[in-house]
């Protein structure tokens, strides 16, 4: 048997297909979410998990690690303000993995993790009374290799085999039963949940799920609606009370966040609830109304940071808002009125403009019929029921149907002048398999750098860094070594690069397991820095490709002339030295900060000096061919 769980920021949850039906299964109190919160007690006795710890975040919160999603697969400095304010200590080491700190104790994120998919390994083994080893897991569309890695170190830990990491709206998609619906339909997936974000449109062909376009934010979600709304409650404090706000905030800031958390729950029925909490400290009752409305206030600038999202995935697939058939809802924080009639508002939208690739939020927006929200099931539960039914798939009990994502961000190495050479574009359905075949760019190389980039920039240093390896050969002239690339995302989304050395049968192999270079927060700043510097990406290139060309050419006509000086005149050596100071003269006005210049006055020059060395090229060659007849005659 092959369970799914879905690993969630908030809460998470362990489903099974059970003679066909797919299932959430409940633990001993009869929940069938598990709050992600883990407790380390004191005596170093076993951690408690789920409610039991939830119990003692006011308490102990130093010793009650929440929200740990978050900081999966991620190093210190790439978290923003928002993220480090937790009760509990994280080690503030630049460039190192995040740590959570206790007293006594360090411990990954990984290992935080561990200890909930363990609780939900027992809960499932209690259930099906046997044995469980095998789970499909979930995870965010847009978690890196570096996330992902540690999502599967984490359940290795917890003692499962993780059959498959797959993409959470893909589960949800599963859960729904979209199937069902006609061929060729449409459907996008807005997962909204305590940590993340998510949204990927689908289309269903004759069976088969294929991920069209993705885009999200892995630092937002409901948690950031919950840290606005004690924020809202801390300036209540500080007018009303004399305490010191940071002793307070160290012995009572706990209840506040977790009333704060409770008053939005029941804001999704009621219009206004009283949030009382007696002996907030020895000298103070905090006790205010809060308000939907209010809420609601607080909460705009977070839901609409998913606007631009969802229409930068309609952008990607080439569709309006009306070629879909639906919108699912995913995640508990879409049960949140506010979010269900934004989402309906932002998908009313067909049409945008574009202007050299920018998305122009809110101009010349068009009204028209959108799409219908999908509702109709458990948003907290869908994607865990979605991975068992996959796990169902893996395991042979269920074969309907097949699910295709896609890699969200392009994937490449850096080649020679500075350049991204993509291998695997973005949106490319997974599991994918590209490769190419590299040269030597100088003479008597030894080695070959093979750094491996992800993003969408044109040039290298604007990507993101994911790892680093050399492949050495033999001394060989320019452009004789070749070097064969490979690039494979397997069906997790785990990245795997081979680069083989031809002529010897050499190769190394690189999986990326501690990609922690890359800031998943930073994945919508990526493409929109894309989008906002193309034409200069694309400027940029043009020159950096013409300028390597001419560099080429001037390195050989100074052979050429070396060789030949005795073989041509004084006046023909003059001619082709002007046209080269004219070339080198092109190339001094580059911007060097911006790697362009004026790429039709360089073409203009390599042409020219082309033109003038063809004499040239002609006396070396009669000259070659002179000293070959020569040699055999000897």
């Amino acid at each position: 048997m092959i369970i799914g769980i879905d690993l969630g920021t908030t809460h998470s949850a362990v489903a099974v297909v059970d003679a066909g039906f797919p299932l959430v299964l409940a633990d001993q109190n009869g929940k069938r979410l598990t709050p992600s919160v883990v407790y380390f007690p004191n005596d170093h006795q076993e951690p408690q998990v789920g409610l039991d710890a939830v119990r003692m975040q006011t308490v102990a919160p130093a010793r009650t690690i929440y929200s740990v999603k978050r900081f999966m697969g991620r190093r210190s400095d790439d978290l923003s303000d928002t993220e480090k304010r937790v009760d509990y200590s994280i080690s503030q080491n630049p460039g190192e993995a995040i740590k959570i700190l206790l007293k006594d104790d360090a411990f990954s994120p990984e290992q935080i993790s561990a200890e909930i998919l363990k609780s939900l390994k027992r809960t499932a083994e209690l259930s099906m009374e046997c044995s469980i080893e095998r789970a499909v897991i979930t995870v965010p569309a847009y978690f890196n290799d570096a996330q992902r890695q540690a999502t599967i170190e984490a359940g290795r830990l917890a003692g499962l085999k993780v059959e498959r990491i797959i993409n959470e709206p893909t589960a949800a998609a599963l859960a729904y039963g979209l199937d069902r619906l006609k061929d060729q339909s449409k459907i996008a997936v807005y997962d909204l949940g305590g940590g993340t974000f998510d949204i990927t449109l689908l289309e269903l062909s004759e069976g088969i799920f294929r991920v069209i376009s993705t885009q999200g934010n892995t630092c937002l979600g409901g948690n950031d609606i919950d840290q606005a709304i004690l924020d809202h409650f801390l300036n209540i404090v500080r007018k009303e009370s004399s305490e010191n706000i940071a002793a307070f905030k160290e012995n009572s800031l706990p209840r506040l966040r977790e009333a704060a958390e409770q008053a939005k729950i029941a804001l999704s029925a009621e219009t206004v609830v009283s949030v009382e909490l007696p002996f907030l400290t020895p000298d103070y009752h905090f006790k205010t109304e809060f308000t939907r409305d209010q809420l609601e206030k607080i909460a705009s600038p977070i839901v609409n940071r998913t606007r631009s999202h969802c229409i930068r995935a309609l952008s990607d697939a080439g569709l309006a808002s009306s070629d879909l058939d639906q919108v699912v809802m995913v995640g508990g924080q879409t049960k949140m009125p506010l979010v269900r009639s934004r989402v309906s508002d932002y998908f009313q939208c067909a049409d945008f403009e574009e202007t050299r690739g920018d998305i122009r939020l809110g101009d010349s927006f068009h009204e028209s019929k959108g799409p219908e929200l999908n509702t109709n099931q458990n948003p907290d539960e869908a994607i865990a029921l979605g991975a068992a039914i996959q796990g169902a798939m893996l395991s042979g009990q269920m074969n309907q149907m097949t699910l295709l994502d896609v890699t969200p961000l392009s994937l490449g190495i850096e080649t020679f002048g500075g350049l991204m050479n993509v291998l695997i574009p973005r949106n490319s359905t997974i599991p994918v398999k590209a490769g190419e075949v590299f040269t030597t760019a100088v003479a008597n190389q030894r080695e070959m750098l093979i750094h491996t980039l992800q993003g969408e920039r044109e040039k290298a240093r604007d990507n993101w860094s994911l790892g680093r390896f050399v492949i050495p050969f033999e001394k060989a002239p320019k452009g004789v070594p070749r070097v064969g690339v490979q690039f494979e995302i397997d069906a997790n989304g785990i990245l795997h690069v081979l680069a083989r050395d031809i002529q010897t049968g050499k190769e190394q192999h690189l999986e990326i397991r501690s990609a922690i270079d890359v800031d998943d927060s930073k994945v919508t700043e990526m493409v929109e820095s894309s989008v906002e510097h193309a034409m200069d990406d694309f400027d940029a290139r043009r020159w950096i490709e013409t300028r390597l060309k001419a560099e080429d050419l001037l390195k050989a006509v100074k052979q050429s002339l070396e060789d030949c000086k005795a073989d041509i005149g004084p006046d023909y050596t003059a001619e082709i030295q002007q046209a080269v100071d004219a070339l080198n003269q092109v190339l001094a006005r580059e911007n060097s900060d911006k790697n362009t210049g004026d790429v039709d006055a360089l073409k203009q020059a390599i042409t020219l000096l082309d033109s003038n060395t063809q004499k040239l090229a002609e006396v070396q060659m009669d000259k070659i061919t002179e000293q070959l007849m020569n040699q055999q005659h000897q």
